[in-house]
């Protein structure tokens, strides 16, 4: 699963002395000193981790960064590293969460924590197309935990690799079957059920998202998931009730943004402005980790086709999810780029993946 998060505060030049130029995050820590206790050092990195991902707010990443990066080598356990893993994915460093996450599998004798890594990698090889390691991992992971998330796992492999619909009844059943009270299990079924339902062009791809958000009501990226499936079945409205509340929100800005533009609303406006400067500064910064946001806002609502293609490609170097692909394929064919979808058509027929999100024709 992805994790979507807000912008940064804006810049400000013109300031009083007595000013307060921005507020902390509530629970953000406010010290030099590590906990000095391993566990107490892991429970605090995993509640930044867990706040970033449900309040979209990038700054518990940099938290986590300045504890583990304070945090001395000699005194790294398996859970700190997975840890240190998940938080370089969540920045978009690939490939040192990659080596990290493999060093647990191949050195650690926890089996918990193994069991862990293999998840974790088996996700951040999902996200990057890369789906044979995808498979072995979420092959470990049945052997050594049978149950939904594994069973999940393996449907999402499934799925784009060409047994898409298999993968939805398999699953399906599996869920309906299980009596677990899990909801973070629960949670991962249906979010997979969703995203394969949305896949094949299932009307089902909405109950499934509104059940995550039922069983995990602050998960923001099962809420940006179920907005874009809304805008792409037309109801603009359903969208606006949906993302109501969560502009600093990127991915759920921008889906708002567009359906604002499409309903003509008098909110459009002031929203696509708000969005250029935030993009702006981002840029600025040199701190863009969500160039797919970007794209879609220059596609959407700017029309700005080359910057589109620009910020589409380079995304989809890292992350090839099926939104990614799709918004490469839209951005390519707006800037009339045959090459380009040429190469993506190519990379999707080699893996035999088809999706009723991609522009028609292009699958």
């Amino acid at each position: 699963m992805g994790t979507a998060l807000a912008a940064p505060t804006a810049i400000e030049t013109d300031f009083d002395d007595q000013e307060i130029l921005i507020t902390l995050p509530t629970g953000a820590v406010a010290t030099d000193t590590p906990p000095a206790d391993a566990n107490k050092a892991a429970d605090q990195i995993q509640t930044y981790l867990i706040q970033a991902r449900t309040q979209g707010d990038p700054r518990y990443l940099g938290y986590a960064r300045a504890l583990l990066d304070r945090w001395p080598e000699q005194r790294m356990t398996d859970r700190l590293v997975i840890l240190n893993a998940s938080l370089n994915q969540s920045l978009h460093q690939f490939e040192p969460a990659r080596e990290q996450l493999t060093d647990v599998i191949n050195q650690s004798t926890d089996r918990e924590q193994v069991i862990q890594a293999h998840l974790t990698l088996a996700n951040l090889e999902l996200v990057q197309g890369r789906y044979a390691p995808a498979r072995e991992h979420c092959e470990q992971l049945f052997s050594a935990l049978p149950g939904l998330i594994a069973t999940s796992c393996q449907a999402q492999v499934d799925a784009r690799t060409g047994s898409a619909q298999t993968a939805y009844k398999s699953l399906l059943a599996r869920t309906q079957r299980s009596s677990t009270s899990d909801t973070v299990s629960l949670s991962w079924a249906e979010g997979t059920l969703a995203d394969i339902a949305a896949q094949l062009g299932r009307p089902e791809a909405e109950q499934h998202w509104r059940r995550v958000l039922t069983l995990t009501p602050d998960d923001l990226y099962a809420r940006a998931q179920l907005s874009d499936w809304l805008l792409e079945q037309g109801d603009a409205r359903a969208v606006i009730n949906l993302t109501d509340g969560y502009e600093q929100v990127d991915s759920l800005a921008v889906i708002r943004a567009i359906a604002l533009k499409r309903l003509e609303h008098v909110d459009a406006a002031p929203l696509a402005d708000r969005l250029e400067e935030r993009f702006n500064e981002a840029r600025w910064r040199g701190n863009l980790l969500h160039q797919r946001d970007l794209a879609r806002y220059a596609l959407d609502i700017e029309g700005n086709t080359d910057t589109a293609l620009t910020y589409a490609r380079a995304n989809w170097q890292d992350q090839r999810e099926p939104l990614d692909t799709r918004l490469l394929l839209r951005a390519a064919k707006a800037a009339s780029e045959d090459s380009i979808i040429a190469d993506v058509r190519a990379w999707l027929n080699g893996h035999n993946q088809q999706d009723a999100r991609y522009p028609e024709g292009e699958s």
